[in-house]
C-alpha cells in the first residue's frame, strides 16, 4: 500500500518522542495498513462475485453455450453475459444474421452487460446496473442499441422492448483476419470486440 510522506514523518516523530515504544507502535500502523488492504481486496471480490449471469431455463446441452467476460470498466467491474453461436457452414453476416433487422448479437437470453460503476459504452454514458444490448448490422456499419430490459428471452426485439432503449451508437465492422466458427467477445484495449465468421467490431469503452 502506497503511504504519504506525511505518514513516516509522523511515525519518526512518534518514535523520537516515545522511547522503546515507538517500534511497537509502527507495527500496530503497518498491521492496520495490512488490514485495511485486506478489507478492500475483499470488498473488490465481493463486488465481482456479485456480478453474475441471469439464466432462464436450464443451460446444460445448449447448442449456443453461454459465456462470460469479465473485466474491468469505469474503475469497477463488469460481466458480459452472451450465447456464443457457431457459423456450421453457414452463411453468417448477411443471412444467417441479416442486414438492416435488429439482432440480440449472441443466442438465447439477451446479451446482457452487468456494471458495478459508472461507465460509457460507445459513448452512452450507464450507471451502475444492467443492460441488454443489440444491434442492428449493416455492410458497412452497425447501429447498437443499449436497453434496460434484459430479464427476458432474447427475442423478438419488437416495439415493446425497444421501447426500454436508453441509447444507441455506431461502430464500423472490419475484415477478421480468418475464419471465426464460434461468435466471441473479447476485452481489448478501451473496447470490447465482436467477432464472428469473417466479421469484427469494436465496442468503445470509457469512464
Amino acid at each position: 500500500m502506497k503511504r504519504s510522506n506525511a505518514w513516516y514523518l509522523a511515525v519518526f516523530f512518534v518514535a523520537g518522542c516515545g522511547g522503546g515504544s515507538g517500534e511497537a507502535e509502527m507495527a500496530e500502523m503497518d498491521e492496520a495498513g495490512d488490514d485495511m488492504a485486506s478489507a478492500e481486496m475483499a470488498s473488490a471480490d465481493m463486488v465481482s462475485a456479485e456480478l453474475s449471469c441471469v439464466v432462464m431455463g436450464d443451460a446444460e446441452g445448449r447448442q449456443s453455450p453461454l459465456q462470460e467476460l469479465r473485466f474491468s470498466a469505469g474503475g469497477g467491474e463488469a460481466l458480459l453475459c452472451y450465447g456464443a453461436p457457431s457459423a456450421r457452414e453457414r452463411v453468417v453476416m448477411g443471412e444467417l444474421v441479416p442486414f438492416g433487422e435488429p439482432w440480440r448479437v449472441g443466442a438465447n437470453e439477451p446479451t446482457t452487460l452487468h456494471l458495478s460503476a459508472v461507465a460509457t459504452v460507445g459513448g452512452v454514458s450507464l450507471a451502475p446496473g444492467s443492460y441488454s444490448l443489440y444491434a442492428t448490422p449493416g455492410e458497412t456499419e452497425w447501429e447498437f442499441h443499449l436497453n434496460s430490459n434484459f430479464e427476458r428471452w432474447g427475442i423478438p426485439i419488437d416495439a415493446e422492448v425497444r421501447s426500454a432503449e436508453i441509447g444507441s451508437f455506431s461502430a464500423t465492422p472490419s475484415a477478421t483476419a480468418g475464419m471465426v466458427e464460434m461468435m466471441t467477445f473479447e476485452h481489448m484495449d478501451g473496447a470490447l470486440r465482436l467477432s464472428w465468421e469473417n466479421t469484427q467490431v469494436d465496442i468503445p469503452l470509457g469512464m
